[in-house]
């Protein structure tokens, strides 16, 4: 059964505030690794987009993020993404579990 988190919005003003939200609603180990190669995927599109000047790398970036996540929080997670209620927040802190997953400030497996 998915979690229904869809109770009234919090207001956040900063990525401080809304980061450990974003971390409890993406606790399972491989919905973080499907957000990682979405962010991965979408990080490459850019790049590809910039050295072929091809406009539909820039259009695939956000399916490439959007799919592994919906996949991650669907099948996973089962939860709801947040990205309904907190679509500017949520990407930024999709941008930044990639970057703490990079440099090992976050773990795939929370739970080891």
């Amino acid at each position: 059964m998915i979690q229904d988190n869809t109770s009234k919005p919090q207001k956040f003003n900063t990525l401080k505030e809304f980061y450990p939200y974003y971390l409890a609603e993406h606790q399972n180990a491989t919905n973080r690794a499907l957000h990682f190669t979405g962010v991965g995927l979408a990080a490459l599109l850019f790049v590809a987009a910039m050295l072929f000047h091809e406009v539909i790398f820039f259009a695939l970036m956000p399916v490439s993020v959007s799919v592994f996540a919906f996949i991650g929080h669907r099948y996973f997670e089962k939860n709801k993404p947040s990205t309904f209620k907190y679509p500017l927040w949520t990407l930024i802190g999709d941008f930044a579990l990639f970057g703490d997953l990079m440099m090992g400030k976050q773990k795939f497996n929370i739970h080891q």
